[in-house]
C-alpha cells in the first residue's frame, strides 16, 4: 500500500504530525505500507490539487480540510480549518452518515496537531505514544509558543528550536520529506546531528541575527501593536518571536513580508503579554476576512506576490484596528 501524507509545509508541527501519522499508521493500520510526503502551503487561490491525491490512501495533517472523496485521513486543530461553509457541512455529514468515522478528526482545543494526533491514535487505535513523548512535548511548545521568555524563543538553545529554524527556512523541496521519518525514530538532538541537517544550521543562524537587526530597524511599537514592513527584503521565513523580544511591552504584532510565492501578512500576539485574555481579539477571525486564518492568538494572510499593495492595505487596516483595541489601554 502506498500512502501519501500531505502536511503543513515549513512548519515544525506539520513535519512532526506527518512523522507521527506514518508511525501510527505503520504500527496500527498497515504494517507494510510505504509513505510519500508532500508539503502544503497557505497561498492565494486553490490550496489543493486533486490530481495529487494518487495514493492508495491519502492523509492530510495539520492543514485545512478537503472534501475530496480521495482523502482517507484528516487531522487538524486550527480554528480556521474549513475554507468554506460547504466544506464544514461535508465534514459534519460525513460524521453523521459514517463515511468519516474514525478517519477524519478535528479539535481546535489542542495546542498542536501532533498532540491531537497522538491522543486520537492512542485512544482510538491503541497506539503506544510513550516513545514519541519528546516530539509531542516540543510540538506543543513550538506551536503553542510555550517558551519561558522571548529570550528563550529567540536565542534557540534547544534542538527543537534549531530544527524549527531549518524547517521554516529550507528551500530544498526534498529536505523536509527526508527529515520527517527521522523525527519519530530518534531523539531530536540526534536528528540535528545528521550531516544533511547539521550543515544547514550555521548560515541560518547568521541570517537569523540579520533578521533581528532588520526588524529592530523597521519595527514600530505603538498603542500595544508592533508593525514592520520587510517586504523589500525577500526572505522565506523569520522567527516570529523577534518582535516581542525587541518590544516586550506590545500585545500584538503585524508583519508584512515577501517570499518567492506570496506576500504575507503575519498577525500575532505576544505569548508573554500581561493583557487580559478576555479583552484580546480573535486574530483568526480577522485573517479570515481576507481569506487567511489560523488560531485565536496567531494567524496569517497570503496574497499573490504581485499584490503587495493589497497586502499592505490589509496590514494597515489591521494595525489600526488592533491599536484602537489595545487591551492594556
Amino acid at each position: 500500500m502506498n500512502v501519501r501524507v500531505f502536511y503543513h509545509d515549513k512548519c515544525f508541527d506539520g513535519a512532526c504530525s506527518a512523522s507521527l501519522f506514518a508511525r501510527f499508521h505503520r504500527e496500527c493500520i498497515t504494517a507494510d505500507a510505504s509513505y510519500e510526503y508532500r508539503g502544503l502551503v497557505h497561498r492565494a487561490g486553490a490550496l489543493f490539487n486533486e490530481a495529487d491525491f494518487t495514493g492508495d490512501e491519502n492523509a492530510i495533517v495539520d492543514f485545512k480540510y478537503s472534501a475530496s472523496p480521495k482523502i482517507t485521513w484528516w487531522f487538524d486543530h486550527h480554528l480556521s480549518a474549513f475554507l468554506t461553509p460547504e466544506d464544514q457541512e461535508d465534514y459534519k455529514r460525513g460524521l453523521l452518515d459514517g463515511r468519516y468515522t474514525d478517519r477524519r478528526f478535528y479539535d481546535p482545543s489542542y495546542i498542536s496537531c501532533t498532540s491531537f494526533l497522538a491522543f486520537i491514535a492512542a485512544s482510538k487505535f491503541g497506539f503506544n505514544a510513550a516513545p514519541v513523548a519528546e516530539l509531542v512535548k516540543w510540538a506543543d511548545i513550538v506551536d503553542g509558543a510555550l517558551y519561558a521568555s522571548p529570550q528563550a524563543a529567540v536565542k534557540m538553545a534547544d534542538a527543537a528550536m534549531k530544527l524549527t529554524l531549518i524547517i521554516e527556512s529550507t528551500q530544498d523541496p526534498a529536505f523536509i520529506p527526508r527529515l520527517i521519518p527521522l523525527l519519530t525514530s530518534m531523539p531530536l538532538d540526534d536528528v540535528l546531528k545528521q550531516p544533511f541537517v547539521a550543515e544547514l544550521l550555521p548560515p541560518l543562524l547568521e541570517r537569523h541575527e540579520k533578521a533581528i537587526a532588520l526588524i529592530r530597524k523597521r519595527s514600530e511599537s505603538k498603542d500595544g501593536t508592533i508593525f514592520f514592513d520587510i517586504s523589500d527584503q525577500p526572505m522565506e521565513g523569520y522567527n516570529k518571536f523577534i518582535p516581542y523580544y525587541l518590544h516586550p511591552e506590545a500585545t500584538y504584532s503585524i508583519g508584512l513580508s515577501k517570499s518567492s510565492f506570496r506576500t504575507k501578512v503575519s498577525v500575532g500576539s505576544n505569548p508573554w503579554t500581561k493583557a487580559d485574555p478576555a479583552k484580546m481579539v480573535n486574530l483568526a477571525a480577522i485573517c479570515e476576512r481576507y481569506g487567511g486564518g489560523g488560531h485565536a492568538r496567531v494567524g496569517a494572510i497570503s496574497f499573490p506576490p504581485d499584490r503587495e499593495d493589497d497586502a499592505r492595505e490589509a496590514a494597515e487596516v489591521i494595525v489600526a484596528e488592533l491599536r484602537a483595541k489595545n487591551p492594556l489601554a
